[in-house]
């Protein structure tokens, strides 16, 4: 089991630029595949990236060229970074780890666009 700690939100402007961070403790993070999620009021979560503990990447249509997921073994941390931010990504984020199926998420961390 992995525990999870999301910091990087908060308010930015169209077009603007953010970083996410989901730090983790409790386990070998190197051996779990790390993934973002989000999930408006009323809409159904939705994965916006993920990495596997190999390094590969997969990423929502609707964020591709705009956002990139990475990760630091070293520091048990992986990153979003947010580029050309619209006002439709405005919602909570959620990191997630899984290994072997199984899942553990943080808390979340409200990101908002808008002027």
């Amino acid at each position: 089991q992995v525990q999870l700690v999301e910091s990087g939100g908060g308010l930015v402007q169209p077009g603007g630029s953010l970083r996410l961070s989901c730090a983790a403790s409790g386990s070998i993070f190197s051996t779990y595949a790390m993934g973002w999620y989000r999930q408006g009021p009323g809409k159904q979560r939705e994965l916006v990236a993920r990495i596997t503990s190999g390094g590969r990447t997969d990423y929502a249509d609707s964020v591709k060229g705009r956002f990139t997921i990475s990760r630091d073994n070293a520091k048990k941390t992986a990153y979003l970074q947010m580029n050309s931010l619209k006002p439709e990504d405005t919602t909570i984020y959620c990191c997630e780890a899984e290994r072997c199926g199984v899942p553990d998420w943080g808390k979340g961390n409200q990101m908002t666009v808008s002027t």
